[in-house]
């Protein structure tokens, strides 16, 4: 999942550099939404001290 995000994030910088506004904002979007959600995962699996999926 971490791996997505940081694909996403590239395809944000990339689309920001050749000045495409809205394909940027919205993979910068879906990188913020699944690194945060990659922060939670981790977090549980360390509670849990299993991983999770």
């Amino acid at each position: 999942m971490l791996h997505y995000a940081v694909v996403f994030f590239v395809i944000a910088i990339i689309a920001a550099v050749l000045g495409f506004g809205g394909i940027a904002g919205t993979a910068s979007w879906v990188a913020q939404i699944l690194f945060v959600v990659f922060l939670v995962f981790a977090v549980l699996s360390f509670i849990r001290r299993k991983p999770i999926a």
